[in-house]
């Protein structure tokens, strides 16, 4: 069973290339030799490499773990096998692995192998340690030089696979600190080993998966021992230029033509195709595709529901009107050259007049006309941590919440833990204040009652929440493992009444913390459950009114077969209900209701993907959405569920 550390240890799980579950930490390996055989020898050897050598040699030295050479004289057998199962609970119970955790700083993370499995990796370190086994050590040549086409492909694997968790600039967030000063002390066999097979922590097993190739992960590899680029500002006058209005709001139905029932279409992202389908949640059917900007990672509804506001890593806004008989693209524009969040004006009087983009890259937001995406103000977020006061080159926006009852836009400025209020009342769309909360502020959304905005500081392992009718943090508390809640899920607990949940990119764990601050002041903001379910990598829960379910996906677990799982959790017995594979390939990710509530889809993940209706109530399949255009499907937004934050 994953256990949780007591208060005031803190959990720094990587994502990816630093360690097998450790954070930001640097030791004090050179690299300069790894232990890799061109083969695997044993079954052991191949459960090694695959889950342990980015953080352990065999008589190689210390990495981000100790040394495993002769581990079997100096602990014994049935230790071993415990501290391989549960790592955590250990480190926090046992006195060696207190002791271990004290000296290497990390813990280390679960493994999720099983008894035969772990048998066989320690028979493996036991016969290389014999010198029974032999495995050939290769020197690692450090950073090489790349050229130029070489270098630019590099570049684009890092910015569609990488930068979202690591940074335009590598520094970090969701994931570590990758930059050349660390990724060269890992050298280049443990770093080709970690994208290979991924960390139980959440970091993608892209080789296993299939996703990288021999030849691109080599290539990584080298890449990110070589300082990252420069990345390129977007002024006003750059943004202006890409600007392009197709159908001007004069020029379109001033009524529904469709005879559809459009507030029931679902936007499906097809995530590599760089396209989103419009299908009709009634029928099923495709309505149209349209040729968005890359690797879109969220659609928005308008406050009237009539636009779909799309948003692409790559920075491109695209406006759909959803009134004519085929929806259309009908302006689109480029405020970031990277981008995760968008969002309407939904304050009486403003509805669908403004919208606001936040950027990854450059650190600013950018507001445009609601109608046409002419760019109307363009404002740097740059600035320091709420707490240490240390100025910052790189101050993402992450999450964007509309508010119902105030002209405003609440923003999560990710690396400064500032949550950020634009009032689009006034002129020039100032950021008019920057509430302290807590540092590396992810994804979130509103409670019920949509005043309080919920979001989640990820590499702190805590939730954030933030009083936006008195512009204040309320509180901040621990939840798991990097909390990973989307937009979060609300409903009636019959025990502790209203309640907010979040999932976790590193351990599988649904933290249910109160949100009744009026009815249920003795339980607001404080954990009331915690439901362990198998598997890690966990990016979304959603649930409705109308259902009894609160479903969660895990696409960021290291194992293929555990990423295409989904879980369900019972309202009313607060437990899991059970978990099931939802296809053969792929990843399952993401859910999104029916305006019904009856209906739930999920995508798997895949170049030939498919989106998974189930009935809600008996959770039984009723549909799959296949088809040659479904490729990669990832996000799926309801039209009326979107616009009315129903989540």
């Amino acid at each position: 069973m994953v256990q949780r550390f007591a208060a005031g240890v803190m959990l720094t799980f990587s994502l990816a290339l630093v360690a097998c579950g450790g954070g930001d930490v640097q030791d004090e390996g050179s690299g300069e030799a790894a232990e890799v055989a061109s083969a695997p020898a044993t079954p052991g050897q191949a459960i090694f490499e695959r889950s342990c050598f980015a953080c352990h040699t065999i008589g190689g030295g210390d990495l981000v773990g100790p040394d495993l050479k002769d581990v079997h004289q100096r602990r014994e057998h049935d230790w071993l096998v415990r501290w391989i199962q549960d790592p955590l609970g250990m480190a926090q119970t046992d006195p060696i692995g207190i002791e271990l955790l004290a000296q290497y700083k990390v813990p280390m993370a679960p493994n999720f192998l099983t008894e035969e499995e772990i048998e066989l990796v320690l028979e493996y370190i036991t016969a290389v340690s014999d010198g029974t086994l032999t495995t050939a050590a290769v020197e690692d040549e450090g950073p090489v030089e790349l050229s130029e086409e070489r270098f630019a492909e590099a570049q684009e694997i890092y910015f569609n696979r990488c930068a979202g968790c690591h940074g335009t600039l590598r520094a970090g967030a969701t994931g570590p600190n990758i930059q050349p000063e660390i990724t060269t002390q890992r050298g280049t066999a443990v770093l080709k080993a970690t994208l290979t097979h991924g960390l139980p922590g959440g970091m993608p097993a892209w080789g296993d998966a299939g996703i990288l190739t021999d030849a691109q992960i080599d290539l990584m590899a080298r890449y990110v021992q070589l300082p990252p680029p420069a990345p390129p500002a977007r002024p006003m006058s750059v943004i202006r230029e890409s600007w392009r209005l197709i159908v001007p709001a004069n020029r379109r139905p001033s009524a529904p033509v469709t005879q559809r029932n459009w507030q029931n279409y679902f936007g499906l992202v097809l995530r590599d195709a760089g396209q989103v389908a419009i299908i009709d949640g009634d029928t099923k059917e495709r309505v149209t595709i349209i040729n968005t900007g890359f690797a879109v990672h969220i659609l928005r509804a308008s406050s009237s529901g009539r636009y779909f506001y799309v948003v692409g890593r790559d920075g491109k806004v695209s406006l759909i009107d959803l009134w004519p008989e085929t929806p259309t693209l009908v302006a689109e524009v480029q405020g970031c050259a990277d981008a995760r969040s968008v969002d309407g004006s939904k304050y009486e009087g403003y509805e669908d007049r403004y919208l606001i983009e936040g950027c990854y890259w450059p650190t600013q937001y950018v507001v445009f006309d609601g109608l046409t995406l002419e760019p109307l103000h363009v404002q740097s977020v740059e600035g320091a941590t709420f707490d240490t006061g240390e100025e910052l080159s790189e101050v993402r926006v992450a999450a964007i919440v509309a508010s119902h009852f105030d002209p405003i836009w609440v923003l999560g400025l990710k690396e400064s833990g500032h949550v950020g209020i634009v009032d689009y009342s006034k002129p020039g769309f100032p950021l008019v204040s920057r509430i302290p909360a807590e540092r590396f502020l992810h994804d979130g959304g509103w409670d019920h009652t949509g005043r309080y905005f919920l979001i989640a500081a990820n590499m702190r392992d805590k939730m954030a929440v933030v009083d936006v009718q008195e512009q204040r943090l309320v509180t901040t508390f621990e939840t798991g493992i990097r909390p990973h809640p989307g937009r979060g899920a609300n409903w009636e607990d019959p025990e502790y009444g209203w309640v907010n949940a979040t999932v976790h990119i590193g351990q599988g764990l649904l933290t249910v913390y109160g949100a009744d601050p009026v009815g249920r002041p003795d339980v607001a903001w404080r954990v009331v459950r915690r439901v362990e379910f198998t598997g890690t990598g966990s990016l979304f829960l959603k649930t409705h009114p109308n259902s009894p379910w609160v479903w969660m996906d895990m696409p960021l677990n290291n194992d293929p077969e555990g990423a295409r799982q989904a879980c369900v959790y019972s309202k009313s017995e607060g437990a899991v209900e059970r978990c099931w594979s939802i296809g053969p390939r792929g990843a399952a990710v993401h859910f999104e209701y029916n305006r019904a509530g009856d209906e739930v889809w999920v995508s798997l993940w895949d170049k030939q993907g498919e989106v998974v209706v189930y009935d809600d109530k008996t959770l039984t399949e009723k549909t799959r959405i296949t088809g040659d255009w479904v490729v990669t499907p990832t996000g799926k937004f309801n039209v009326y569920n979107t616009a009315h934050d129903i989540y």
